[in-house]
């Protein structure tokens, strides 16, 4: 339109609360490109959802790490002169009795109160967050429709949809409605890389009968999303997290993290079977020299390897291209369209 004015790029700080990690983003969100562009992305593994599954409430020891990571973030914030701000929280405050006392520790840090999503928002935001910069034709990565799964600390999100095309990747599009992006199913099941381990996996190195045991667990929640989604109608699985994205790393045989060479890399479900096994039988010594080992990841990998495995094996997929893109862009992506789910 003659005399409209350009749509600028919006400065934003998405924050995401999970059972295992704190993470930060501030970006540069571009509505009108269909375009987010890093400041600063940071990650502390905080564990804020230590012995939930057993005890259901929040350690106090695990309030206050997640609470100081948190007063680090709000510099980081104020020095980047981010003009809006998200904090979502997930599985571990949900499952918490005195999820309270971290609203209220949150608000007195940050000015503002985290959103406790559900576990079907949690996927939707992921599924943008994973999709968003999927361009349209050939451009998509390996084709949709997308099977993207979030393996998270306590729970596990499954989304089957199709990435949107360079028109339609405004935020607006994507994030609309209370049921989620039209053509979207999603689902959440509580397994998660915190939950097996604490559930089953506790030598050094997991005895058969533990991994056999997370193993049962595994297959029952993978058999609640076979009845919830339409899981073989994707024809490409996209994977999120920590857990995905070192075991990427391990089958790439990188000597140290590096996410620009794990993002969109394709591994196979052979290789995925390889490093899932290689590390079940590794100590946590072992698993500790890893390069692309974070310290915070080490006791509770091998969980997250095997929710990659068997949903790989359970369904049918030859591989999976690992993302660093998640529900923080998809925060991220919501903020910038003053969409709030």
């Amino acid at each position: 339109m003659v005399g409209a004015r350009p749509v600028r790029p919006v400065r934003v700080a998405a924050i995401d609360c999970g059972t295992n990690s704190l993470r930060l983003l501030v970006a540069d969100v571009d509505p009108a490109a269909g375009r987010l562009t890093d400041v600063d992305r940071r990650m502390e593994i905080v564990r804020l959802g230590q012995g939930v599954d057993s005890t259901g409430r929040l350690a106090p020891e695990a309030l206050e790490r997640t609470l100081e990571a948190l007063r680090g973030y709000a510099r980081i914030i104020g020095d980047r002169s981010a003009v809006a701000v998200r904090m979502v929280a997930t599985s571990a405050t949900r499952d918490a009795a005195n999820a309270a006392d971290f609203v209220h520790g949150v608000s007195g840090v940050l000015g503002l109160e985290p959103e406790v999503l559900s576990g079907e928002e949690e996927a939707y935001l992921s599924f943008v967050g994973a999709t968003a910069e999927f361009g349209g034709g050939t451009a998509r990565p390996g084709g949709g429709p997308y099977l993207v799964v979030d393996i998270g600390g306590g729970s596990t999100e499954f989304v089957v949809g199709e990435g949107q095309a360079p028109a339609e990747r405004a935020p607006a599009a994507l994030i609309a409605g209370a049921a989620g992006p039209a053509g979207v199913s999603a689902v959440s099941v509580d397994i998660g890389c915190v939950r097996l381990t604490e559930r089953h996996l506790h030598s050094d190195p997991p005895r058969p009968a533990e991994i056999s045991a997370a193993a049962a667990d595994i297959d029952a929640a993978l058999d609640a999303v076979a009845r919830a989604l339409p899981v073989t109608a994707a024809r490409t699985l996209v994977g999120l997290a920590g857990s995905v994205t070192t075991v990427a790393g391990l089958a790439l045989g990188l000597g140290e993290y590096d996410s620009a060479r794990i993002h969109h890399a394709r591994i196979s479900a052979g290789q995925v079977a390889v490093q899932t096994r290689r590390l079940l039988s590794q100590t946590r010594e072992e698993r500790a020299a890893l390069g692309v080992m974070h310290p915070g990841r080490v006791d509770v990998i091998g969980g997250g390897a095997m929710v990659l495995d068997q949903i790989m094996r359970r369904f049918g997929f030859g591989e999976v291209l690992a993302s660093e893109h998640d529900i923080l862009d998809g925060i991220a992506w919501s903020l910038a369209a003053g969409v709030r789910r």
